[in-house]
């Protein structure tokens, strides 16, 4: 039996509390004054069982209060703490009715509360703060494209603020340091076309038209796609790492404090970064993809060389390519853009930004991959 008792000199009998335990699990028994009464000791430790199921289950806690003369909240909020502490309900029927009706209270009130504390919203009430959100997101992407286009317009009167020394930074990280990954995954995805292509139209002794497929399907959509993905993991990720990491140091708010426009000094020559990159890196993909294709062509399939070269010539137009480039400077600039919203709109810690990041990637996929049926559908209405 563990048991604990405490005195108290107040008025009437004095508040006494005793710890007993039984086979129906743990008794607290309160008897006396306790208005303004002392703490309630803590619970014995559980005797030990020679069973493991029954050492490992919580006793119940029965609480007797019929010897109790008087009482308050006071009383009612430590057994309120000591249920919540606990896990466990109290057996409460053995209390004065209004202390249990001061328990029963904080339960029903409480039924709704999250493990964290914090009161979990009705079904209602979540859509409206769902739509609340989506509001304020859509509310800042707009602001923020519209700073982004005055500050667009404000360089091209030559009136800006942005530095040379960041754009040249940015012209470097987009570019060239994207290469090697480019390179790779645009001879790798113009290897699966080619191959794959090659295989079905080697069932109609159709090898030859590989040239056609090879070359339309790179220069108008393929590279322009991949190249818009790669620099979205790439490049759109380190955007929004960047400013959110400046966004949780409070170097943003020093530019604003200086009167310095933010998206002026950082969001512009990313921005234009990309929108010059985008559109050669997007060339120089096609160019690694049709360079695959040829390598499937001539060397597994046994396409003649010169027949190769011309098909593809023929099959290169100006509006295969001028869509091709299109396509790859929209991707790149919806890149740019979610990398940079999502940077200067994240929170004041390190998840946020890592949320921040992974925000930005996603909703660049997202834009792209809306972009591109947009327009994919206009061309072909358009008849280009």
């Amino acid at each position: 039996m563990g048991e604990a008792q405490q005195g108290d000199a107040g008025a009437g009998q004095a508040a006494q509390a005793q710890w007993q335990q039984d086979e129906s699990g743990l008794r607290l028994r309160l008897s006396g004054d306790w208005r303004g009464g002392p703490m309630l000791p803590p619970p014995p430790e559980p005797q030990d069982s020679t069973d493991p199921r029954e050492a490992a289950r919580p006793l119940l806690m029965h609480v007797d209060g019929q010897a109790l003369s008087h009482f308050d909240s006071r009383l009612a909020a430590q057994l309120w703490a000591l249920s919540r502490s606990r896990q466990q309900a109290l057996n409460t029927e053995a209390l004065p009715p209004g202390l249990r009706g001061m328990l029963d209270l904080a339960a029903r009130q409480s039924a709704g509360d999250t493990p964290n504390g914090k009161r979990r919203p009705r079904w209602l009430t979540r859509i409206g703060l769902d739509w609340q959100a989506r509001y304020r997101r859509t509310r800042d992407t707009l602001a923020f494209t519209g700073e982004l286009l005055i500050a667009v317009y404000r360089a091209l009167r030559g009136s800006t603020a942005m530095r040379g020394e960041d754009m040249a930074q940015q012209l470097h990280a987009t570019g060239p340091a994207s290469l090697p990954i480019v390179t790779l995954v645009s001879f790798l995805v113009g290897l699966i076309i080619a191959y794959m292509g090659a295989a079905q139209l080697q069932r109609l002794g159709a090898q030859a038209f590989m040239a056609d497929l090879v070359t339309i399907g790179v220069v108008r959509e393929i590279a322009a796609l991949m190249t818009g993905i790669m620099l979205a993991g790439r490049v759109g990720a380190a955007f929004a790492a960047q400013l959110g990491s400046m966004q949780a140091n409070e170097e943003i708010d020093a530019l604003r404090a200086l009167g310095l426009n933010p998206v002026e000094h950082l969001v512009l020559p990313r921005v234009l970064a990309m929108a010059l990159m985008a559109p050669l890196l997007t060339t120089f993909a096609a160019v690694v993809g049709m360079l695959a294709g040829l390598l499937v062509a001539v060397g597994i399939f046994h396409v003649e060389l010169l027949d190769y070269l011309y098909r593809s010539s023929k099959a290169i137009t100006l509006a295969h390519a001028g869509i091709g480039l299109l396509k790859g400077t929209v991707y790149g600039v919806l890149v740019a853009m979610a990398g940079c919203r999502q940077g200067l709109h994240a929170g004041r810690s390190a998840q946020a930004v890592g949320e921040a990041t992974t925000a930005a990637v996603v909703q660049a996929i997202i834009w792209i991959v809306i972009a591109a049926s947009a327009l994919t559908i206009a061309f072909q209405r358009l008849g280009w």
